[in-house]
């Protein structure tokens, strides 16, 4: 009886775990776009899951973020603001300019082995202008640099990297026109690491990130006051003030 009871537990935690990842990878891509207003009944049929681990996975993602919950068992999809995709990047700047400054001097010759080989992937997908499959590589070439920081740190970090997903998806901060300069930012924080420069290396990431910050602020909200990303780069990248050179971040 035991072990029945643990066995549906542990099937039931399974379906929940699914039903949230199919919903949070729908969330994330766009393909449930940012606004929308939905029901449980309405996802629940086109997920063809039952109410239980639906409203299980829907109370995760609400936790993330990534939903609201409206009377009436609506469901409402987290919109994208100009003080959330601030906040996003203050906490990414601030936790990975830290983590790849502990990570750097632990890397091996098969982190950087592997860090090229992501780069040769990103460089693939960007040429087939497969944005959906450069998500991989791109996420584990961040992943690699921040991983010595700990679990919590690089849990958080992940999540923040997903977040950003929706708007660098939305907003255009990833393109086949822009790709010439996102890959050099890429190789100059893959350079500075291999060079064993921990400081530069955070240097050259949070300049990557401003850069992101700028294509996502253009389209967003360009008026925008970005004074909280601003004290985080003094504070935790000084030297990356000179990449604050547009109108909208000086």
């Amino acid at each position: 009886m035991e072990g029945s009871a643990t066995g549906g537990g542990t099937r039931d935690g399974q379906h929940v775990a699914l039903v949230h990842d199919r919903l949070r990878d729908a969330i994330l891509r766009g393909e449930l776009p940012a606004g929308q207003t939905t029901s449980q009944v309405t996802l629940g049929r086109d997920l063809d899951v039952g109410r239980t681990p639906l409203r299980e996975a829907l109370r995760l993602l609400q936790r993330e973020g990534l939903v609201v919950s409206e009377p009436n068992r609506r469901v409402r999809i987290a919109e994208l603001s100009s003080s959330d995709a601030e906040e996003l990047y203050v906490m990414r700047i601030a936790l990975e300019a830290v983590a790849i400054r502990i990570t750097v001097p632990q890397l091996t010759s098969t982190d950087f082995a592997e860090l090229e080989g992501w780069m040769a992937q990103m460089e693939h997908y960007m040429r087939s202008d497969d944005r959906r499959g450069l998500r991989l590589p791109h996420r584990a070439f961040h992943d690699r640099l921040v991983h010595a920081a700990g679990e919590r740190v690089t849990t958080t970090i992940g999540q923040l990297f997903d977040h950003g997903e929706r708007y660098r998806l939305a907003y255009g901060a990833t393109t086949r026109e822009r790709w010439a300069q996102r890959r050099a930012e890429h190789r100059e924080i893959l350079d500075a690491a291999a060079a064993g420069d921990a400081d530069l290396a955070a240097e050259r990431l949070t300049a990557h990130y401003v850069a992101t910050v700028r294509f996502i602020f253009a389209a967003l909200d360009p008026g925008h006051d970005l004074a909280r990303l601003r004290t985080t780069i003094r504070t935790v990248a000084p030297a990356a003030e000179g990449s604050l050179t547009d109108p909208g971040l000086a």
